[in-house]
């Protein structure tokens, strides 16, 4: 293959993965959206292989990588519950960070190009920069990894003059880029690599250690968008134009998503990097405590007041994820949509443990979509619904958010579901949510709390409106 032609399917590849960023933008086009995203990859790893830089002996090495590779993430693929999604994104973001680490060391010991003046100094900037962006991408994903699957605490890790220690950090990384990037000797500037990777290491552990529960989704679009960055990085080291231009499209896009997600929060992307929500505040500074008594409900009752109802809104959270009860819902929403009930859901925009989680779910339930709306398009419809059922979520139906200013999660926007004429909590216990705040929903004289397994009473919700009893 000539490089004229090499570079042509390249320019088709990266204008195949700009079709999928639009593709993924919306559920009804999100199927067409991945096609053709594979599609891009595809083309661009045939196009690699085959290409004018590889070897006939390189290839064999390459299609051996590319059995291996295939093999594990198809296994992953076909193992990997929907459940534990979150966590796969974020230890595949890991990976792109590793890559971008090794190559980086492999293309700062390679001598069968020797450049001089300013093209040695250019390369070794983003030898520099690649390795940096891609340990921090490498450790803050393995430690989100651990948070998402429950390994490590959700609660942050708030180290003293954790601020000053990140600084001198930073200080010292850029100190010792500039004499890399000055340094002839090879010795001396792998010494500097080094000593800079183990910083940016220690700090993408410290970065996502201190960062609290509530904002993990935002963490998990934050890496992505460094994963981005750092396969464009590596674009540069390796002068491939299509490795710059995907990194810079998923590098930036990660970054926009972050943002609408710490605007839909009222959070500054600062103050999620300083310390998330769920901080573990002492007694007494986490906000008021609750008052008054918690009602139950059963699942006969649940489906009476359903069957009654005009008008029902439902909200789904992490604990559908958990509990498989995508399918179900679909199931009730179906047998109320029969009998006349005008049936909603209300997405929250960080539902879950990454962005999009709970429209992903609905999605492969088979749910319409003309009937999934955002936070901001539905909570002005809760004085007019009858009935909100709310599914495994806590942290963002909480009133305190708006009502309490001592609460550690005040100012950040909530479906307002208490302003239905009757609500109903779904959950197992009353432990609080991955913010680790207490719900003054759960007392409301309007609220009824539905406890056990959100399948199991789905489940016997539906038997008993398709009972009619």
């Amino acid at each position: 293959m000539t490089e004229s032609l090499a570079t042509v399917a390249y320019l088709g590849a990266a204008i195949l993965f700009i079709l999928s960023l639009g593709g993924l933008s919306h559920p009804e086009t999100a199927r067409r959206g991945n096609l053709l995203g594979m599609l891009g990859m595809g083309l661009a790893v045939l196009v690699t292989v085959f290409g004018p830089r590889v070897s006939s002996s390189g290839v064999v090495a390459i299609v051996i990588a590319l059995v291996l590779g295939g093999g594990i993430g198809l296994y992953a693929a076909k193992r990997v519950k929907m459940t534990q999604m979150p966590e796969l994104v974020a230890l595949m973001h890991s990976l792109v960070g590793l890559a971008a680490c090794l190559v980086g060391f492999a293309s700062y010991v390679d001598t069968s190009h020797p450049l001089q003046g300013a093209e040695r100094a250019i390369h070794a900037g983003e030898v520099y920069i690649g390795i940096l962006i891609g340990a921090v991408t490498f450790s803050g994903s393995l430690v989100a990894f651990g948070k998402l699957n429950g390994r490590i605490g959700g609660k942050p890790l708030l180290l003293p003059g954790r601020h000053l220690l990140n600084l001198l950090g930073l200080v010292v990384v850029v100190a010792l880029g500039c004499w890399f990037v000055q340094t002839a000797s090879l010795g001396l500037g792998m010494l500097a690599l080094l000593v800079m990777t183990a910083i940016a290491l220690l700090f993408g552990v410290h970065m996502v250690m201190a960062i609290g529960g509530a904002d993990m989704p935002v963490v998990v679009s934050m890496l992505n968008s460094y994963s981005g960055w750092a396969a464009a990085a590596t674009g540069f080291m390796l002068g491939n134009d299509l490795l710059i231009v995907t990194g810079a499209l998923v590098g930036s896009s990660g970054a926009i998503l972050s943002y609408i997600m710490c605007q839909a929060m009222n959070r500054s992307f600062i103050s999620v990097i300083a310390g998330g929500f769920g901080s573990g505040a002492p007694a007494g500074q986490a906000g008021a405590a609750p008052q008054g008594e918690v009602v139950a409900i059963s699942a006969a009752e649940t489906a009476e007041l359903l069957r009654e109802a005009k008008r029902v809104v439902i909200v789904p959270g992490y604990g559908m994820a958990v509990a498989q009860a995508q399918h179900t819902v679909n199931e009730i929403t179906r047998t109320l949509r029969e009998r006349g009930v005008e049936v909603r859901f209300a997405i929250h925009p960080v539902a879950g443990r990454m962005p999009g989680h709970m429209n992903v779910l609905l999605a492969e339930a088979k749910l319409p979509y003309d009937i999934v709306l955002e936070m901001d398009e539905i909570n002005d419809d809760f004085p007019d619904t009858d009935v909100a059922m709310v599914i495994g979520a806590n942290d963002i139906v909480n009133p305190g958010a708006q009502d309490d200013p001592s609460s550690p999660i005040a100012g950040m926007p909530v479906l307002e579901v208490w302003k239905a004429r009757q609500s109903i909590v779904m959950k197992r216990s009353m432990a609080t949510g991955y913010a680790g705040v207490d719900n003054p929903l759960f007392y409301k004289d309007n609220n009824r709390m539905l406890f056990g397994d959100a399948k199991q009473m789905l489940d016997e919700v539906l038997a008993t409106l398709k009972s009619g009893a």
